[in-house]
């Protein structure tokens, strides 16, 4: 065991430090923004979720009642997920497309892929969320 806890310790001298996330990582920043999102809906809390939706989302939905009720509707993986986790991403100018690997409340695998833009301000904003069911790998 001493020799396990040794070669740990050698190995994290060596590695160089991980820098830390910058307030300019989009992929990063887009992550937390879903994960707020996920974490409004799961509080039923209707204004935070409806505040992370882009111009272009509350033009279609003018109140979070309405906004809400859609997303219980046509989303319910991303409004009650099992577990989710962030999968791939691309960057491509003021959009970001995130992955989001979904269990859902009923068992059912999903992916998940948000659009999501940066606003004048320097916001991010959910765009859109397309839904896809997931095929479940061999059993573990």
């Amino acid at each position: 065991m001493k020799i396990v806890r040794a070669a740990l310790a050698v190995c994290t001298l060596l590695l160089p430090p991980a820098g830390p996330a910058t307030a300019d990582d989009p992929v990063l920043t887009v992550q937390k923004v879903i994960a707020a999102q996920i974490e409004a809906f799961l509080a039923d809390d209707a204004a935070a979720a409806y505040a992370f939706a882009s111009p272009a989302i509350r033009q279609k939905f003018p109140d979070e009642t309405s906004f809400f009720d859609m997303v219980k509707r046509g989303y319910a993986p991303v409004y009650r997920p099992g577990n989710f986790a962030f999968g791939r991403s691309r960057v491509a100018d003021d959009t970001v497309l995130q992955e989001v690997l979904i269990s859902g409340s009923d068992g059912k695998d999903w992916t998940a892929v948000y659009q999501v833009v940066r606003q004048p301000d320097g916001s991010y904003r959910i765009n859109g969320v397309h839904m896809m069911r997931s095929v479940a790998g061999p059993d573990i």
